[in-house]
């Protein structure tokens, strides 16, 4: 075989050497080339370069909200005269024990369990009873006999004889099956008094609620109470699951004592809370006081 059978024709070896041989690529004519006197090292693919930014700013944001979240954890836990700005001697708040549900009896559910259907308090009233606050007198009138209040006792707090009659049929007619209560003094001036009553069931509470506690004003007037009107400032955030509340305040005028009361209803118990004070009543003991309370029976 010869290397070209005609004039023209090229051989395999040939036509391939003509393939690979580089091809010369003139530069721009108008740009001459400048050796670089520091060449840079090469560069990371792009995609490599925004993986390392989305990485670093991922970081970042970790480290900015982990931050965050623990200036947001130091704020609501640390005590209020700890935090720069919203340092107070006091706010009117009192310093009571720490509060312990008392135990259930053997077997027995607690009042908001589904397979208790009446929505009892299983567990000893007179315990669920709020203790009174640290440098309280303690009224022990309202101790009772073995810790259990008369009706009648706690009839006496209502204002008007034909309320007093009338409730005294209710609580007959409802089943009402004894009466724990507590009351205290402190130092302010603030004289505090909380009634528990139980009856049979839950559902005998609900009918009561809205005879005792209608929202405009209570059904029925308390002693020495001239014109109590609904507690429009009394916090939301103050609502404990399982218990309902209704408050009231005494509006203006209303002379050299000011009282507000509230009534709780959880389960097959109905609360009572009443503060009273010359000149004015403050209202955040009343409220602490109806929150820790509502959390003993919730």
């Amino acid at each position: 075989m010869t290397e070209q059978t005609a004039q023209g024709e090229q051989t395999p070896q040939t036509e391939h050497a003509e393939r690979t041989a580089p091809q010369p690529v003139a530069a721009p004519p108008s740009v001459p080339e400048v050796p670089s006197q520091h060449p840079s090292p090469p560069r990371p693919p792009k995609d490599h370069r925004v993986l390392r930014a989305v990485l670093r700013w991922t970081a970042a944001v970790v480290v900015f909200a982990a931050v965050g979240a623990g200036a947001a954890y130091g704020i609501t836990r640390a005590e209020r005269t700890d935090v720069p700005g919203l340092a107070t001697q006091s706010d009117g708040r009192w310093q009571y024990p720490t509060l312990t549900k008392p135990p259930l009896p053997s077997g027995r559910p607690g009042p908001f369990a589904e397979e208790n259907k009446a929505g009892s308090h299983y567990a000893d009233l007179r315990a669920l009873v709020l203790p009174a606050p640290e440098n309280a007198t303690v009224d022990k009138a309202l101790r009772g006999t073995d810790g259990w209040l008369a009706t009648k006792d706690f009839l006496a707090q209502y204002a008007e004889k034909e309320d007093r009659a009338e409730l005294a049929q209710k609580f007959t007619d409802y089943g009402l099956r004894h009466i724990a209560a507590r009351g205290w003094s402190t130092p302010d001036g603030t004289d505090t008094r909380v009634y528990l009553l139980q009856f049979d069931t839950a559902s005998v509470v609900d009918e009561l609620t809205g005879e005792i506690a209608p929202y405009g004003g209570p059904g029925y007037q308390l002693r020495g109470v001239a014109d109590p009107v609904a507690d429009e400032a009394f916090p939301g955030a103050a609502k404990v699951e399982n218990v309902m509340y209704v408050a009231y305040t005494e509006s203006k005028p209303y002379g050299t004592e000011q009282t507000r009361h509230a009534y709780l209803f959880s389960g097959d118990v109905l609360a009572l809370v009443v503060q009273s004070r010359k000149g004015a009543a403050n209202p955040v003991p009343f409220q602490q006081t109806v929150t820790l309370q509502s959390q003993l029976l919730g």
